[in-house]
């Protein structure tokens, strides 16, 4: 429970984010939703769930029902309708009752524990669902901050990595957009094909070290350049992120040529990541998207490979040309390995979901086979290194490059195995995305003036069980959404004298979303209007209730925490 109200005494209590606990009888209003009633009858909770000690039904918050005794228990998931008992619908949560009539839930459909008539559930028209927007949602225990937006555990998509690594970044969670130009995105570079390109602050480390080790080896093989290597060196670290751009931007052509929206290609300090916002709608398109990338690197090898014939090979253009030839090789051959988020993992999830006809199976496949690759690059690439099998190795066993190659392994490992486990979080958001519709997560709403004093406004909504307040003109269009945050911090000594008007945010067109929005669709209908409420409509443009970002950020907690089918 949320934080329960507990009575010790006769009359109703409501429960509220700061619950209010009434010594003796009398009805305790609200002090988080717009429901708040001054005097006796059934009181519904504002914002949390609310003790009962005795007499009354007693509704859970997830939706079961204890019944203890007395009259019959509405559910709150419909209309407003009192059929007997004076039961009204729960405005933000489950409130207890602590004598005797009937107690409204909040949290989703109760189940009635003896006779009595049920009301409506969403959607179905009653005498009170034309005048007040119908929706029950989850409880809301705390009030949104202004502009949150339904955001989720931080990023993120199952990438595409690959060695120096170039990968895609695929199918978004919610949460927020960030602008092109936000923090963390980097140097806009430009935007070939309309595709935003950023070079992120830890390319330059990561430059900054390949000119340092580069331009080592140049000085045992051209020592006749002096301080002149580390300029070379430079041009190679840009020259081979070059390579790893055309990688990416095959991954982009592919994406575009299916249809599939591309947000921004950005070069770390790994390689580069295309961040494709859909997923591909059949396992062949998969493949072929995973696949052009490293194919396009073994394009590049064999180009440099055939610009070093005429080259003198003991010149700074065959060094460079070899280099450039041996890390596209390295890249390809790096991002075949089968193992999520590599590119190779891509492709092996195509192939299991085509034979399983599931891609949830097919991600589970090759997160696993990621993981454990991820082990082996943690093992073996050292002992490759001192064995000698990648090099000159041997002669500097428990010197410094040893100590290197751990250390990359470690890295490259780490890499690999947090891209598998993003891969299966993501899979498993993408199986539940369906799962969040706007008719079942919309807030009952009331309509009131822009004059009327918050005092009343609240009374109405808890007389008809809503949890929001939509301020309309004269005419009944809705002209601005009450927040709930700006209730909260009204005193209730207070809100007599101030105007809902002053709490409000007018509403703009992307503001008002379809009442028949799910998943993926009301995701990016909330993310291109970051607000914290938004108006719920039906097709007729009839107001059907106000919709809050925190609600459907908790049910896509919930959703994930379920476990994957």
């Amino acid at each position: 429970m949320d934080g329960p109200a507990v009575s010790s005494s006769g009359g109703d209590q409501t429960g509220a984010d700061d619950p209010a606990v009434g010594p003796s009888g009398g009805a305790q209003p609200a002090a988080d939703g717009p429901a708040g009633s001054r005097s006796g009858g059934a009181q519904p909770g504002a914002d949390s769930p609310a003790g009962s000690s005795s007499g009354g039904d007693q509704t859970g918050a997830d939706g079961s029902a204890h019944a203890r005794s007395g009259e019959h228990q509405p559910a709150a998931d419909g209309p407003a309708s009192s059929r007997s008992g004076g039961a009204r619908p729960a405005a933000d949560g489950p409130a207890g009752s602590s004598s005797a009539g009937a107690q409204p839930v909040a949290d989703g459909p109760a189940d009635t524990p003896s006779g009595g008539d049920q009301p409506a559930p969403h959607g179905t028209d009653t005498p009170d669902s034309r005048s007040t927007a119908h929706t029950a949602p989850p409880a809301a225990p705390a009030p949104a901050e202004p502009d949150q937006r339904a955001a989720t555990p931080a990023h993120t998509p199952g990438q595409h990595h690959s060695f120096a690594h170039s990968g895609m970044a695929k199918g978004r969670p919610p949460g927020p957009r960030p602008k092109e130009s936000g923090p963390g995105g980097g140097i806009l570079m430009g935007r070939p094909f309309g595709v935003p390109v950023y070079v992120a602050p830890s390319w330059f480390l990561v430059a900054a070290l390949i000119t340092w080790v580069f331009g080592g080896q140049l000085d045992r093989v051209l020592p006749e350049l002096g301080a002149a290597r580390y300029l070379v060196s430079l041009f190679f670290a840009v020259a081979f992120y070059a390579s790893v751009l055309v990688h990416e931007l095959a991954h982009t052509v592919a994406a575009i040529r299916f249809k599939l929206p591309v947000r921004r290609i950005q070069l770390q300090f790994f390689g580069g990541v295309s961040e494709i916002e859909k997923e591909a709608e059949t396992p062949g398109r998969e493949f072929v998207l995973a696949f052009v990338g490293p194919l396009l690197s073994l394009v590049l090898a064999g180009l440099f490979y055939l610009a070093m014939k005429p080259v003198e090979p003991g010149t700074v253009p065959g060094v460079l040309l070899a280099g450039l030839m041996i890390s596209n090789l390295i890249v390809a051959i790096f991002n075949f390995l089968p193992g999520l988020p590599l590119d190779g993992g891509r492709m092996l999830r195509a192939v299991v979901w085509k034979i399983t006809g599931k891609p949830m199976s097919g991600t589970v496949a090759a997160a696993w086979v990621g993981r454990a690759l991820a082990v082996s690059v943690l093992i073996g690439l050292p002992l490759l290194n001192s064995s000698g099998v990648l090099g000159d190795g041997g002669g500097d066993v428990g010197g410094m490059d040893t100590v290197t190659d751990a250390l990359l392994a470690a890295i490259l490992a780490a890499i690999i195995w947090t891209g598998a486990g993003n891969s299966l979080r993501v899979a498993r958001l993408r199986e539940h995305l369906p799962e969040l519709r706007a008719r079942a997560l919309t807030r009952r709403a009331v309509p009131v003036e822009n004059d009327t004093p918050l005092s009343e406004a609240l009374r109405r909504a808890n007389a008809a069980g809503a949890r929001a307040l939509v301020v309309v003109d004269a005419d009944g269009t809705p002209v601005s959404l009450v927040r709930e945050a700006a209730i909260v911090g009204v005193p209730e000594h207070r809100r007599p004298w101030v105007a809902v008007s002053g709490l409000a945010q007018e509403l703009t067109d992307g503001m008002r979303v379809s009442a028949e929005l799910a998943g993926e669709d009301l995701l990016d209908a909330l993310r291109a209007t970051p607000a914290t409420e938004y108006l719920v409509v039906e097709e007729t443009g009839e107001i059907y209730g106000v919709l809050s970002a925190a609600d459907v950020e908790r049910a896509f907690v919930r959703a994930m925490a379920r476990p994957a089918s």
